[in-house]
């Protein structure tokens, strides 16, 4: 059985200085946590570790000068994580960054995929 064909799409990726990057796993993390309240059902929603998800998190709030995800350890209701304003204001501006360079590179992305070679929709997964 074949997949779907994917359509060429650009990836936005800021890299900051000392190696810290923000990217759209970052986001699908932070996208998680709010949906979820979670950083471990976030995490095994990536099908990635608890101890993965926290680091990507703690990277997060390093990167800026103010608190992207609050998390609070057990207790009675077993802790949880949620997005603060600003990681929600991050989240939203990074989804329009990536919609604007989707928009600008609209007339050039149609270009290539008129121009790359038909072998490469050939899915060959099996």
């Amino acid at each position: 059985m074949s997949k779907p064909i994917q359509p060429l799409a650009p990836v936005l990726r800021i890299d900051f200085p000392r190696g810290s990057r923000l990217g759209r796993g970052k986001m699908e993390l932070l996208e998680h946590i709010r949906e979820t309240g979670s950083i471990s059902a976030a995490g095994r929603a990536m099908d990635m570790s608890y101890r993965r998800a926290w680091l990507l998190i703690s990277e997060l709030n390093g990167m800026f000068d103010e608190t992207v995800v609050e998390s609070q350890r057990g207790g009675q209701k077993g802790g949880g994580a949620i997005l603060t304003p600003f990681g929600e204001e991050l989240l939203a501006r990074f989804r329009g960054m990536e919609a604007a360079m989707r928009d600008a590179l609209a007339s050039d992305l149609a270009w290539l995929q008129a121009h790359k070679n038909p072998d490469l929709d050939i899915d060959t997964e099996k």
